[in-house]
Order: structure tokens, then sequence, then C-alpha cells
């Protein structure tokens, strides 16, 4: 199966140029200049469009096992093809949660049947598991997650004691959640106190804040300093704990998601419980320097959190409603409006977004639009209005924080190891995933 992608502006490493890129049993065997003469089995014509590589997503929560009422491989990796994501980590707070061999390798059979786009899995960390690192297959996995905050599943590890040992048994990247859990108990019993048994979600901010935050990831820099652990501190949301990212390391990094990117906590007074997420969305200035971040090397990567609900779960305040959101259909196209703010360019984007997940967890040959690398790729046009409605979206929970919004991004074409994944506004049958690989330095 030969293709041609003609016509295009490609983004990638740094710059943008018009090539043309020929694809072979799923593979990039040319990136050039000059039209080829052979003869193709299909010509994709990207005129007027930029080509992408696909948008690796290092942290998503897909349900599957044992929460398959609100989300499952098959849906979500559906959702991701449509925004233009060809490979996810799925983190491993499902039931049963993700912290033995077993559970892990049942979770890559689900995958190997139904996913979508490529995929990998999360092992997590629990109060005694960590001897069992030394047993995972490191060219299977990302890395570890770690809970150092009190979060959806149960997965809550703070004792000293504990981190120590993990922080150095782990010697995969370390991806943590970070935010104290004494800290947010005392302020939900104060905000209780004041408000009744569910404070409204406006608090929410307020309840798991700031200082629970810095706290948490001011202790998690420390171990990873004191043990040498390759750190990574998902979804980043104030603006005190990006002082804690020295640009010069590659060893301990930051993620940022799209949600904190985009909204600010004045933003529940329009959406209430939708946009509910641990860490809370912070200030508009919180979010201003996240933005800032973006380009001064402070954040490495941008993701999703994606986590879906069903939307009754997600009515109530601080205490009723369920924590997380649905974005990963839409992570691609909302980073785009940032570049049309000028936020970033849209090759930082794919710094963001492409290239630094795969070099930080290391991905093989994706991330990149390399000869010899898999043809992932996401071609998307500007100037194309369009408006989120609930029949466009993919997720299994159905509902989204953009309904309603109207994006000029869209995106025309995913094409996942060779194949068209999504095209013309429509998912594609038929078409399968891979199992990603990884060389952890």
């Amino acid at each position: 199966m030969r293709t041609l992608v003609k016509g295009g502006h490609i983004v990638n490493e740094g710059r943008t140029q018009d090539a043309f890129i020929v694809i072979e049993d799923g593979n990039i065997i040319e990136i050039t200049k000059q039209q080829p003469e052979a003869s193709f089995d299909e010509t994709i014509d990207a005129s007027g469009c930029y080509v992408l590589p696909g948008v690796i997503d290092d942290h998503v929560h897909f349900r599957e096992p044992g929460l398959t009422d609100k989300a499952d491989i098959e849906s979500e990796s559906r959702a991701a093809a449509a925004g233009g994501v060809t490979s996810y980590f799925d983190m491993p707070n499902c039931v049963p949660q993700t912290t033995s061999i077993e559970a892990l390798n049942d979770k890559f059979e689900r995958a190997s049947r139904s996913s979508l786009v490529n995929y990998s899995f999360f092992y997590g960390a629990t109060n005694d598991n960590a001897d069992t690192f030394s047993q995972l297959d490191a060219s299977r996995i990302p890395g570890i997650k770690l809970f150092m905050g009190s979060s959806t599943g149960n997965m809550l590890v703070d004792g000293q004691k504990t981190l120590e040992r993990i922080f150095s048994k782990c010697r995969l990247p370390l991806m943590v959640h970070c935010e104290d859990t004494d800290i947010i108990n005392r302020n939900m019993a104060e905000a209780k106190q004041a408000w009744g048994e569910d404070p409204p979600v406006s608090l929410h901010a307020m309840i798991r804040s700031e200082e629970a935050c810095l706290a948490s990831t001011r202790k998690a820099v420390e171990l990873a300093r004191k043990y040498g652990t390759r750190l990574h501190v998902a979804h980043v949301s104030t603006a005190e704990e990006l002082e804690l990212f020295d640009t010069s390391s590659d060893s301990i990094t930051a993620e940022a998601t799209v949600g904190h990117l985009y909204f600010t906590q004045l933003d529940h007074e329009r959406l209430g419980a939708r946009i509910k997420v641990n860490p809370a969305i912070k200030t508009p200035v919180d979010q201003f320097m996240l933005r800032q971040a973006l380009t001064d090397g402070r954040i490495t990567c941008v993701c999703t959190d994606h986590a879906p609900h069903l939307l009754s779960q997600k009515q109530g305040g601080c205490q009723k409603a369920a924590s997380g959101m649905p974005m990963v259909q839409f992570s691609l196209v909302t980073m785009l409006e940032l570049v049309d703010e000028h936020v970033l360019s849209i090759e930082r984007l794919v710094d963001l977004m492409c290239h630094n997940p795969a070099r930080l967890f290391g991905v093989r040959h994706r991330g990149f639009i390399r000869k010899g690398y898999r043809a992932d790729l996401v071609i998307v046009r500007s100037h194309t209005p369009w408006v989120v409605t609930k029949d466009v979206i993919q997720s299994k929970c159905q509902w989204s924080p953009m309904e309603g919004h109207e994006y000029q991004w869209r995106v025309e074409r995913t094409l996942c190891n060779g194949h068209s994944v999504y095209a013309d506004g429509a998912v594609l049958a038929g078409s399968r995933g891979e199992e990603i690989t990884f060389n952890h330095l």
C-alpha cells in the first residue's frame, strides 16, 4: 500500500515547509520537495492545510476496565482519532487498578482488540507494590503513575517512607499527581462549616488550593533530586509551581492540560461542574503564567487528562460532583486557537503535543515526521468555522464543556500507521492502532 500526501504545509522539528510525504506499508519512506513520479494506491490532497505529526496524549483516562458506563477504549480512541490524537497513554485508576502485571496485560489485550489509535498504559504505584517495578517490561510502558494527592480511584500514596521507597525504586519515568491531601481536607472542612455538606463548585479552587498543589509538587521535586528519579509532574495548575522547574533540566519536567490553559475558575459561573477537575482550574493569573510557560521551557508537554463521567455524575458542588472532563477530541483545535491568539507558534504546539512526549518517554518511531517513522499524521485546516454540537461528540459520555463553541480550525484527516482513521467528518471503520514501544534511556 503506497500513499502520497501532497500539497500541505508540513510542520515538523521547528519549521514549516511545503513537501510531499510518501508512505508505504504504514511507514514514511520519503519526504521530498519534488513530486514523486511513482504510482500510488492513494493520493491525499492536503492543499491549503497544515500537516502535523499525530498528537501523543500522555495523560488520559479511558475508564476500561470496570468503569465502562462512562467510557471505554473503543469509544475514547474514536474521539482521539477525530481530534488528531494518534497515540495515548492511559492511567491506572480503573477497576481493577492497573497495579499488577496481570491487570496491565489485560489492558493491553483489550486495547489490541478495540483501540482505533496507538496505545500504552501507565503502571500504578501503591503503598506496597514498589518491588514489582523491576518485573515490568520497560519497552512496553511509558512509566509509573503515582497519586500523591487523593483523586478519582482511591490510589493515594502520601506516607513519607513509602514515597521514599517508590522514588528510590523507580527507574522509569515517574508521573505524579501532586496535591496535599491534608491541606485539601482542612479546606473542605472549613468550606462545609460555612456552606453545608456540598459547597458550591465555585469554591473548588479554594478547597484544592494553590497551597495544596505547591506543597506536594515541592515534595516530589525534592524526592526526585534526592534519588535521581526521572520525574514528570502531571497537570501543573499554579504559577507558584512553575518556579520549581529548571528549564535546563530534562530529568524533572512538567505538563499542562488544555483545560487549565483554556479555562479559569471564573468559568465555573458559566459551566458549573462540567469543568470541575483535580487539581482545580485556578485564577486568570495562573492561566496567564501557564500560557507564558509554554514558550519559555518550563512546560514540556500539553495533554488533556481526558476523564469522562456521565453528565448525571457531574451534578452538584465540590463534594458531590465528579471531577474530570472529556477533552481528547478537542485538544488540538483548542490549542490551535491559542496559536491564533499568538500565545504560541504552531511549531511550538507541535513540540509540546507531539515531539516532546515522544522524547520524554522514549517513544520509538513516532512523534515526528521522519523517514523510517510510522506514518501518524493529522491534517488540519484553518479559517473553517464549525460549532461543537452533541452529534459530533465521539466520547461515550456524549457531552463536552466545548458544546456550543465555534472553532476556526478543523481536523480534516487523521492517519494512524499510514491508514486514515478519520476523514471528512467521520471515523472510519476497520482500523486498529498498534502497541507503542519505548526506548527508555
